[in-house]
């Protein structure tokens, strides 16, 4: 183990939550549900995450209602889900580790039609460019009676997370999801008191924020990923994700998770790196979404390139701002790289990739198996999302499709 790194194996407590050590899997599209329940795959995925030693891994989003799926099988939150989520719950705990539901709502961002025939609700209405490839070239944007509404269906979907036996859940308020649209300078255009300023346009996520405290704060850990960078002309970047953290930290959030990027303006800062396009494309079956890529291609940076940390310097700048516990996201990939990360300050390290590519990972750096990921940064593995296995590494055998069509119950 490299000097420096030894506190990352140390235990500690989140909020109510006592963890057995610092690292984190985040949470990011498994493609592992099937009739918006979870499958056997979604459960052996996270069951072999916490088995090579996280402390919590993070089960990807948990819509808070029907509509606020992103996709058609994507799990929505409801009694229907306790019991399958139990299994899931219970073999992460057998491991010794904890369970987080990431749960968060589409808003715009998805390519699902409303039940109500209504067109996709946001921050602001006007054109909606991921829509548009799904027939909903429009938004509208939510009234403050819905917003209070929806904010009392995050806090019931949190309440259905702990009775499933998760121990956390995570607000999302990152990558240009429904939160992130109201966060988001470039897509919130609001004038009244949700619109504005950061205050003015973190309004909404705070109510969802304090609404679940007030439903499950003393029982389970609350995270709110959130996005230090958007990565395109007109959204925020570090200066104001910092003045978002002292506001949700005055809220009384247990810890923020820091991400970047956006689905559809700036993908690749989510990753730092390139995306896979000619592998996306292969996967995709719809005419419309392979030239919607073709665009994405011509939008990427040519010269991007991966590196290590590759969000340090902006998360450092939300590092300077609070003293609440932050979670550090974004190129880990060596024992070297933890030491640096909890020299700046961070109090956990969040993996995705690099636990996809060994999910033994945590415990090889404790014994010294392993010093680096194995990961390439390929990116190929967000190409599998909606293949028949799901979520997997290209570099490593793909998980038995037959799995991933079995309902977890």
């Amino acid at each position: 183990m490299t000097t420096g790194a030894d506190k990352a194996f140390e235990g500690w407590t989140l909020g109510p939550l006592r963890l057995r050590n610092r690292f984190i899997k985040s949470g990011a599209n498994e493609g592992m549900y099937r009739g918006s329940l979870p499958t056997r795959a979604l459960v052996n995925h996270h069951r072999q995450i916490a088995a090579g030693g996280v402390a919590l891994t993070t089960m990807a989003y948990a819509a808070i209602e029907r509509d606020g799926r992103t996709f058609e099988d994507q799990l929505w939150l409801r009694p229907e889900a306790v019991g399958p989520l139990r299994v899931l719950t219970d073999a992460v705990h057998r491991e010794g580790a904890a369970a987080s539901a990431q749960i968060t709502h589409g808003g715009a961002f998805g390519f699902v039609k409303p039940s109500d025939g209504r067109r996709p609700a946001s921050a602001s209405a006007g054109f909606n460019p991921s829509g548009a490839l799904h027939g909903m070239m429009l938004k509208r944007a939510l009234t403050p009676a819905e917003l209070d509404l929806l904010a009392d269906r995050f806090a019931a979907a949190a309440v259905t997370a702990r009775e499933a036996g998760f121990d956390a859940v995570e607000i999302h308020m990152g990558h240009g999801y429904l939160l992130s649209q109201f966060l988001s300078p470039g897509e919130n255009k609001r004038r009244d008191d949700f619109g504005g300023s950061v205050e003015g346009r973190a309004r909404f996520p705070r109510m969802v924020l304090r609404r679940v405290l007030d439903a499950v704060g003393r029982d389970m850990a609350v995270l709110c990923k959130i996005g230090v960078h958007e990565g395109y002309r007109g959204g925020a970047g570090a200066g104001q994700a910092a003045e978002l953290a002292r506001l949700l930290e005055a809220e009384g959030a247990h810890m923020l998770v820091l991400s970047a990027g956006m689905n559809v303006q700036s993908p690749w800062w989510i990753f730092g790196s390139k995306m896979p396009i000619a592998e996306m494309k292969q996967a995709e079956p719809s005419f419309i979404a392979r030239r919607a890529l073709d665009m994405l291609a011509l939008m990427q940076p040519r010269r991007l390139e991966f590196h290590e940390l590759y969000l340090r310097e902006f998360s450092r700048q939300v590092r300077a701002a609070v003293s609440m516990p932050l979670g550090y996201l974004g190129g880990v990939k060596s024992i070297g790289n933890v030491a640096d990360v909890l020299a700046d300050g961070f109090d956990a390290i969040v993996l995705g990739r690099a636990l996809l590519h060994d999910p033994d990972l945590v415990e090889a750096f404790r014994d010294g198996r392993l010093t680096a990921s194995g990961c390439t940064s390929c990116n190929q593995c967000v190409a599998t999302m909606h293949g028949p296995s799901g979520s997997h590494c290209v570099l490593l055998p793909a998980p038995d499709p037959r799995e991933n069509a079995i309902i977890a119950r």
